[in-house]
């Protein structure tokens, strides 16, 4: 089971709705303890980073977060989901994030230095790293196009994995990643074939985790 976490900021439904359409069933809770008896789990977002930092801690959701990236579970963020991943962001006065991913979250310069319209908006080309292959990227296009819309993008440190990149002014990160979880600074729900595509490897991805963790049990019990 897919679990897509309701924090009060993500774009819930609409994530729901682009599982459905790959294949995959995907429920939506505001139950922390959903996490624990998950397959795989979905971290959406939308708005600032701060407020969606403040109200996953007070729906209760961080630590829950945080054991399902050290269980080996399956987990995806988006957008500002994907952003709250990581150990802090420059938006507003500044604010900590989960730490799940090494590096910090930075605006894009101003209009004033790249002539480019912030946030950006639209959509862009995805540079897989063909160095460091993604289960997310299996099955695309050579030259995949996705849907972004955000003003602030994570620097990640050595330890987080950059599958892919996109230009807006300058590269920057679009899908990273360790171990069991990833991260899409783009929409894949909104991007039509190439962000189904997306969903549907990440759903694979928890089937397999699910019957690997099965037998596992069972072997041991």
């Amino acid at each position: 089971m897919i679990v897509i976490v309701d924090y009060g900021m993500g774009n819930l439904h609409s994530a729901q709705k682009g599982f459905e359409k790959a294949g995959h069933e995907a429920v939506i809770t505001d139950n922390p303890k959903d996490l624990a008896r998950a397959d795989g789990v979905v971290l959406p977002g939308v708005g600032a980073f701060k407020d969606c930092y403040d109200s996953l801690c007070t729906r209760g959701f961080r630590q829950p977060l945080l054991d399902t990236a050290e269980s080996g579970k399956p987990l995806l963020g988006i957008c500002v989901g994907m952003q709250l991943l990581f150990d802090e962001s420059e938006e507003g006065q500044g604010s900590e994030g989960l730490g799940v991913l090494p590096g910090r979250v930075v605006r894009f310069q101003d209009a004033r230095e790249t002539g480019l319209k912030v946030p950006h908006m639209g959509w862009n080309r995805l540079i897989p790293n063909i160095e460091l292959p993604c289960p997310l990227l299996e099955g695309l296009t050579p030259e995949p196009y996705v849907y972004f819309v955000h003003s602030f993008f994570p620097i990640p440190t050595d330890e987080c994995r950059v599958y892919a990149r996109a230009e807006y002014g300058g590269e920057f990160a679009a899908i990273v990643g360790r171990d069991n979880v990833f991260a899409t600074q783009f929409h894949p729900e909104k991007s039509q074939g190439e962000g189904i595509r997306i969903l549907n490897n990440f759903g694979n991805y928890v089937q397999r985790y699910a019957k690997s963790h099965t037998l596992a049990s069972s072997d041991g019990g």
